[in-house]
């Protein structure tokens, strides 16, 4: 079938056309300009973050690289966290932890020192996951400095935060991501081939002017990505802003959001359980599932929330799943898990976001399609600008 030829198309609802593209160009062409850059910076740095974990190893392998024993187990966890807290002053709260991702990777903890009145530090501790020893430990931010103190921490608050503070940094990356799916909309319907030649329409023509190759980069790029491009770009800004976005998809579904959980604080001197405890826990919800990231309760009313990998259940294409814990009942507040009988569609939408962010929700090839679309931002908005100047000079010419 030989496609559609603009000459067939009525005069009237030709010119129809070519408004409402020119409108849809417009709003495409200005916040590409004006957003553009800050895509680009997310990109790279999410592409970065994509193999944080390595790429930190790689930096400091005598502090996150180990030797698995040939009959190597891992020592208690009680052990391992007591090694943790030996190596830091007895003021420090442990806020964070991270389950090794490997056999030969240590197990991060992470603690706050306060200071009284003069902020905190961040301090990670290495623990050798079978001897319990200690292989040292790092900085990772001081409250009073402009910029972490490690490669990977200045990325991640590059990314998240555009390296403002978390309040401002959190509303301009929201409010950015959501324009630049505006932006990548409007630009797959000035893409869109009307007159049905999408071979012409999907492709690069090769031998060509610089003008013409510099489109077709920008379109092919462009189009290649966007299906990647737009489920990250929404479920970044779920991800900074959930006060935002939750209350909006509650209009159509129920959301259940485990950091708005609370402990109950008891009317007696009751003792916090331990993280320890929380990690047991949530191994007896979910014993088949390996823990990664534990959060810890610092606060008195803050609660524990322990995440898996490896949860595998019938009909449930992610095996994440995470359990919210009362620092104080040890009872399981809420279960992020879109498996369960209750679930509702909000749940387990909500559920898909850090998966499909971090490209996770499909493995190793998930993780690349991730990469490969965050190192495509920066082409979009160069070869984008380039555009718009080739037009500008062209527009001068012709006066």
């Amino acid at each position: 079938m030989k496609p559609i030829s603009s000459n067939l198309i009525p005069n009237n609802r030709l010119i129809w056309l070519k408004s409402r593209r020119k409108f849809w160009l417009d709003m495409h062409l200005w916040l590409g300009l004006t957003l553009g850059f800050l895509l680009s910076i997310y990109g790279i740095t999410g592409s970065i973050l994509v193999f944080h974990a390595e790429i930190d190893e790689y930096l400091h392998p005598k502090l996150l690289i180990i030797e698995k024993p040939i009959d190597g187990q891992y020592r208690p966890l009680t052990e391992i966290f007591e090694a943790g807290r030996g190596a830091v002053p007895r003021t420090s709260k442990l806020v964070f932890a991270t389950y090794p991702r490997n056999d030969n990777a240590t197990f991060k903890l992470r603690f706050s020192l306060p200071f009284p009145n003069a902020g905190n530090e961040i301090w990670m501790v290495a623990v050798n996951p079978y001897t319990a020893e200690v292989t040292g430990k790092q900085l990772q931010r001081r409250s009073s400095d402009y910029l972490p103190a490690t490669f990977i921490n200045v990325i991640f608050a590059l990314h998240y935060d555009l390296l403002m503070s978390p309040e401002m940094g959190d509303i301009v990356v929201g409010v950015s991501a959501a324009l630049l799916i505006i932006s990548i909309l409007t630009g797959m319907i000035v893409w869109w081939p009307l007159t049905g030649r999408w071979r012409q329409a999907l492709s690069i023509k090769t031998k060509t002017s610089k003008v013409r190759f510099n489109y077709d980069l920008h379109k092919t790029s462009g189009i290649y990505t966007a299906l990647i491009l737009i489920p990250i770009l929404f479920s970044g800004v779920y991800l900074v802003l959930p006060h935002n976005v939750v209350p909006v998809l509650e209009l159509f579904s129920p959301v259940t959001y485990r950091y708005w959980f609370q402990s109950t604080p008891p009317t007696t001197n009751t003792a916090a359980i331990s993280m320890e405890q929380a990690v047991a826990i949530a191994l007896q919800r979910y014993p088949q599932g390996r823990p990664h990231w534990i959060y810890g309760a610092p606060n008195p009313t803050q609660t524990y929330t322990v995440c898996q990998d490896g949860v595998i259940a019938t009909g449930s294409l992610l095996s994440r799943r995470c359990t919210v814990i009362d620092r104080y009942s040890g009872k399981i507040l809420d279960l992020d898990d879109p498996s369960l009988p209750n679930a509702t569609v909000g749940e387990v939408f909500t559920h898909w976001q850090w998966p499909l962010h971090s490209g996770k929700a499909f493995g190793m090839t998930g993780r690349l399609l991730v990469f490969v679309t965050g190192l495509v931002c920066p082409i979009l908005f160069v070869t984008g600008t380039v555009r718009w100047v080739q037009k500008r000079k062209a527009f001068t010419k012709n006066r």
